[in-house]
């Protein structure tokens, strides 16, 4: 008998087994389907990492997709240089201290923008860093973070580009909440320091749509305001009616990105100095020394800048013989401002724009000005009429991929030019290479004229 019930319990535990191992076969079923699924999203996120071919859509009147018209594309590009010659004759802030608040909380680590929203944002920072010194010489920037419901200082107010892009490389972790008010709070404390002569900012990427403040962030906005603290914010989801009351009451500009490059342009717009109002500062005299380079070597080290580096380099201030390290920057020993000339000259680009170039009809194109509009003698035979900058051929072509776009037109020299060479002109060079060398031209003659034969 004992046999016989040993016996069945054998049976019975064998058949309790059965559907104990099912289940381990099903689960083992389900995680195989599991990994194969996440093995094809990986080879299909490798196939389509950089293919967003929805960007090459566009919606017309008619609500229908067609696809991306590159003219119309370029005509959009140029509503940015057109706004900033429209605006050649307003008054603008020559030196900016700008501070940057990034938003670093858990919405930062959302993905719906490449790789997600915190790495985007440091990406285009970055960028936006080197624009800004460029387009501003003399000011100053520093970069604040909001995370875990605080606000943390990244870099302090200085105008040396690559101190704020080494921080930003470092790597930055998202979490928690963010408050604008902290934000705000300490951009506003740090600004008030900022001589009555500088233009002070404030630029926020907000990547999510709530703020969880200690208090009352309208208090905040109206010390900003007595600050006179301009407050722009660039949103990466949806609009936020607290981010619309801030940039309106200081008289900021508010922004939502609809995509990655959108959102660059949005960042980008804030590089050139904008319009002062008309409350501001009234214009006052600037104070400033030409330093010039100290010597490298062992030789020549000495105490530079106001943390007392032992160092050899930097630049020694014109009245007080202490060094500095980088420029522009403030004397630390008599607080005297100093910048190199190259700077000052390069800060009046924005008071004195090229024109804008006139934009040319493709039946005003003709062969017969191929000649006239190429200025270098082995190109003077070209066939069909060619770019003055870069010498492309900007002929109307059957073909779509040999499109050359919007064809420009100097109003002064009447040099055409294609798109691109009217963007690097504008933005970059801003000077007209025709205009630059009819003068010469005219230059050259003159002086011959002026020459008394023997």
């Amino acid at each position: 008998m004992a046999e016989a019930s040993t016996s069945g319990q054998q049976a019975k535990g064998k058949h309790k087994a059965g559907p104990m191992e099912d289940g381990a076969w099903n689960m083992e079923d389900e995680q195989a389907e599991e990994d194969e699924a996440l093995a094809d999203m990986n080879a299909f996120n490798r196939e389509y990492e950089n293919d967003n071919s929805w960007e090459q859509l566009q919606e017309d009147e008619y609500g229908h997709l067609r696809p991306l018209d590159v003219r119309e594309e370029q005509r959009a590009k140029r509503r940015r240089l057109l706004s900033a010659a429209a605006s050649a004759h307003i008054r603008r802030g020559m030196i900016r201290y700008l501070t940057v608040v990034l938003d670093m909380s858990r919405a930062a680590s959302m993905t719906d923008m490449r790789p997600n929203r915190g790495a985007m944002m440091i990406q285009i920072l970055q960028l936006f860093v080197r624009e800004f010194f460029d387009q501003n010489p003399l000011s100053h920037l520093s970069i604040m973070m909001l995370r875990n419901g605080r606000a943390e200082r990244l870099t302090e107010l200085s105008g040396s580009p690559e101190a704020h892009i080494s921080k930003l490389k470092e790597g930055l972790d998202a979490g928690g909440n963010a408050s604008l008010q902290n934000g705000l709070d300490l951009a506003v404390s740090a600004l008030k320091s900022v001589p009555p002569y500088g233009h002070r900012e404030v630029l926020m990427l907000f990547a999510g749509l709530s703020t969880c403040d200690p208090g009352n962030i309208l208090d905040t906005v109206q010390v900003a305001k007595q600050q006179r603290v301009r407050v722009s914010i660039v949103g990466l989801a949806a609009e936020v009616h607290i981010c619309r009351v801030i940039t309106e009451e200081t008289g900021g500009i508010y922004s939502v990105g609809m995509s990655d490059k959108h959102v660059e342009e949005c960042v980008m717009d804030h590089a050139p100095p904008p319009p002062t109002r008309a409350s501001g500062a009234g214009a006052s005299l600037v104070r400033m020394g030409f330093p010039q380079k100290a010597a490298d070597g062992p030789t020549a080290v000495a105490f530079v800048g106001a943390d007392c580096l032992l160092q050899s380099g930097g630049f020694t201030c014109p009245r007080c013989k202490a060094r500095v390290l980088d420029l522009p920057s403030t004397c630390h020993v008599c607080g005297l401002t100093l910048v190199s000339s190259s700077q000052l000259a390069r800060s009046y680009h924005h008071l004195f724009p090229v024109k804008p170039f006139v934009e040319v009809s493709s039946n005003d194109l003709s062969v017969q000005d191929s000649i006239s509009q190429t200025s270098v003698p082995c190109f003077q035979e070209l066939p069909g009429v060619h770019c003055h900058g870069c010498l492309s051929d900007l002929s109307a072509s059957e073909k779509e991929d040999q499109d050359p776009g919007v064809v420009l037109q100097c109003s002064d020299c009447k040099h055409l030019f294609c798109f691109d060479c009217d963007v690097y002109v504008h933005e970059s060079l801003h000077n007209c290479p025709g205009c630059e060398a009819s003068s010469s031209r005219h230059h050259d003659v003159d002086h011959d004229d002026m020459m008394i034969p023997d």
